[in-house]
């Protein structure tokens, strides 16, 4: 099945007299025939259910739909795209290890790799995706485990050289792991140009509604757990009498771990009905990207002819710095997200978009409505001035989310905006 079939009909197939739509199995617990059938599913989880702190059949269902857009062999939906984050971090690293991250990532992200994961003993070493090769290899030490980086960095829209980034990991014998939120499978696999791990905010494009926060981890099957590099992997699990992940699961150890471990003991897994609801987002996704694709390159276009615009990013623009790179990864759109830097830094960008009327101005991107964010003042607040820099943060570049409306409203809106600059 190609995208668009698989958006409706992978992850949940109707039997004979059963519902056409997904059901919502809105249950906590399961019933089994025997303490002995209770005892077996506790010594291997994917035999059959046992809570829903970390399995449900409505989430199950969404999962798989994912994994199928990815062209991973599994899923495992989570509560957030930070709890995502995290535990594909997690499921691989410890105290004592380090890990690559590229610097042009989401400031939450930064903020879980730089400070959070630093208190755990986890050491997060930044580089410049752009930097070549060479530059990029003095940062790996001999305990580091793996690569972070985004397709399409939020909020810098900086493109990453996927097929790159994956040879320096590999080289390393290390995983590469991809945030392909903006992009979504829709416009993007990573898997495709050699990603081993893929995470999504499913709180963005693919729910597409600002309807219910969640995450997604989504495991290619790809990479080789047995190289030497990851004991955790090939050694006995004491937590689940001596289980050995990549004997009993194979090409699936890295997903079946995360599920046995990390969210059976953190528990961040999603409700039945907020995975109903992501399943409506997905299931119009590839409708929706190209409209977000179309729209935003007409009105990137719009805000390149303006004298009170410094720089437009937006990759699909032809001589943009990352257009090249657009082309090769991301041939069908670049999304429907624009960073946009007003002349006049911090203040000029605030009374643009406090003049906005139709545009909303809230902590969210990659909704069905056009929305506009600060990336300074709110989602990368924390950072230090080196650190906005990194991330390809100006003081007065706005984070700019065209929606599904007439494109020409959103114009109007944004001609009215700039007028009070």
């Amino acid at each position: 099945m190609r995208d668009e079939t698989k958006c409706l009909h992978s992850g949940y197939t109707p039997k004979n007299g059963e519902p056409r739509v997904m059901p919502i199995v809105q249950s906590t617990t399961y019933v089994y025939d025997s303490t002995e059938a209770v005892a077996e599913v506790f010594d291997d989880p994917s035999k059959s259910l046992i809570y829903s702190r970390f399995e449900n059949p409505t989430v199950m269902a969404v999962e798989e739909k994912i994994a199928d857009l990815e062209g991973g062999v599994g899923a495992m939906c989570t509560s957030s795209g930070q709890a995502a984050s995290l535990l594909s971090i997690l499921n691989i690293c410890s105290a004592g290890d380090s890990f690559v991250s590229t610097s042009t990532i989401y400031g939450g992200t930064v903020n879980l790799f730089a400070v959070t994961l630093k208190k755990l003993g986890i050491e997060c070493i930044f580089v410049d995706a752009d930097a070549d090769e060479e530059t990029i290899q003095k940062a790996f030490k001999p305990n580091t485990r793996c690569v972070f980086g985004e397709t399409l960095a939020n909020p810098a829209l900086a493109v990453l050289d996927i097929e790159k980034i994956a040879k320096i990991a590999h080289k390393n014998n290390v995983p590469l792991i991809i945030d392909n939120t903006f992009a979504t499978p829709v416009l993007c696999k990573p898997f495709e140009f050699g990603a081993d791990i893929v995470i999504h905010s499913t709180s963005k494009y693919m729910d597409g509604h600002a309807l219910q926060v969640g995450g997604v981890i989504v495991d290619s099957g790809k990479f080789d757990w047995t190289n030497g590099k990851f004991p955790e992997f090939t050694e006995p699990d004491d937590s689940y009498h001596g289980l050995v992940y990549t004997e009993k699961y194979g090409k699936m150890a890295y997903i079946m771990k995360a599920r046995m471990q990390l969210m059976r003991d953190f528990g961040a897994y999603p409700s039945a009905h907020s995975a109903f609801l992501l399943n409506l987002g997905l299931e119009t996704l590839p409708v929706r990207m190209e409209r977000y694709c179309e729209n935003a390159l007409t009105v990137a276009k719009y805000l390149q002819k303006s004298d009170k615009v410094e720089s437009v990013s937006y990759a699909a623009l032809p001589g943009d710095k990352y257009h090249e790179l657009a082309q090769k990864y991301l041939p069908k759109g670049t999304c429907g997200v624009i960073s946009v830097t007003i002349k006049g830094g911090r203040d000029a960008a605030v009374r643009f978009m406090d003049s906005l009327k139709l545009a909303s101005n809230e902590v969210h991107v990659a909704d069905i409505r056009t929305c506009v964010l600060h990336p300074a003042s709110a989602t990368h607040r924390q950072l230090t001035e080196e650190q906005l820099v990194a991330a390809g943060v100006h003081p007065g570049l706005i984070r700019l989310s065209v929606g599904l409306e007439n494109v020409e409203d959103i114009i109007e809106d944004l001609e009215q905006a700039l007028a009070n600059v």
